[in-house]
């Protein structure tokens, strides 16, 4: 008896070792096919972007933290442009929390090596690597990469993220001084139109009621979009997304990060305007125009309080 327990027990676990054999086979399978759909992906939209590479030396990442500098560049041919949205995008890998800071283009900061202007003349100036250097000496923020995507880069990333389109509560009815006619109310938007919603700033709200339309736009490409892209398609999709930008983000960073969203580990996608309520007038300045004038230490530990939280 003793001997017929002990080959139960024996070919119970050869069993169990033949299935985790075929487990690690069938993940190290899947990881490779993975890896080499993103990195076809990847080429392919490189190759349909033509994005420039830029220099950037972001601060080494320490601990769980990491700050991604996003710029939405106005670039037309030739012509690098002035940033027309700048964010930056903080995700914390142990409590699987994302928050992104989005900075007024008018606000008046300093320039390194500029002086005093705009801060989205920064990127006109000296690309992404000034934008850094800007956002660190003004707020106190070290960036460790950053993302730059153009209007027609945006557009094709929704396409492929949403081939169904993203839902929007589109707040009112638009048009003026956009390629498109919206009309108020829920409703599916292409890229090209999620991309005019997200731009519109003809209101009283002016880009305040933009960057708030930007966040609203970004959340809702997070849950419908992100989250729900299957786990099988997320190493193509990415390579897709990554390929419209230009990027110095590390390939495991990225596909770690992504199977974060995919997967649904994350918290919702906490925002924040800068400058804050309270902190900021309108002014016109010689050789800059209307700017928004800003008390920098506050908005300072406004960021700091909201990353800490």
């Amino acid at each position: 008896m003793a001997r017929h327990a002990e080959r139960k027990k024996m070919r119970k676990g050869r069993v169990f070792g033949t299935i985790l054999v075929l487990l690690l086979i069938l993940a190290l399978v899947f990881g490779v096919i993975g890896f080499f759909q993103y990195k076809s992906s990847l080429k392919k939209a490189e190759n349909a972007s033509q994005m420039k590479s830029f220099e950037f030396n972001g601060a080494k990442t320490e601990g769980n933290d990491i700050n991604v500098l996003f710029i939405g560049s106005d670039s037309r041919g030739a012509d690098q442009g002035r940033s027309d949205s700048l964010m930056i995008a903080h995700y914390d890998k142990k409590t699987k929390k994302p928050k992104l800071v989005s900075l007024m283009r008018d606000t008046y900061v300093d320039i390194p090596g500029h002086g005093k202007n705009k801060i989205n003349a920064a990127y006109s100036y000296g690309g992404p690597e000034l934008v850094r250097q800007t956002v660190e000496e003004n707020f106190g923020v070290k960036c460790n990469y950053y993302v730059v995507t153009n209007f027609d880069s945006f557009a094709k990333i929704i396409d492929v993220l949403a081939p169904d389109g993203i839902e929007i509560d589109a707040e009112k009815d638009m048009s003026e001084n956009i390629d498109a006619n919206i009309k108020a109310g829920k409703q599916k938007m292409d890229g090209h139109t999620l991309l005019q919603y997200a731009r519109f700033r003809h209101d009283a709200e002016g880009d305040f009621g933009r960057v708030r339309r930007q966040q609203q736009v970004l959340s809702a490409v997070k849950e419908q979009a992100i989250t729900a892209t299957s786990i099988f398609k997320m190493p193509s999709v990415l390579g897709t997304v990554q390929g419209y930008t230009s990027t110095d983000l590390p390939t495991s960073l990225v596909l770690k990060t992504g199977a974060d969203f995919v997967l649904g580990r994350t918290d919702d996608l906490k925002t924040l305007t800068v400058p804050v309520k309270g902190t900021w007038e309108n002014q016109r300045v010689a050789g800059a125009g209307s700017v928004l004038r800003i008390d920098i230490a506050a908005n300072q530990k406004a960021i700091q309080d909201f990353f800490g939280k």
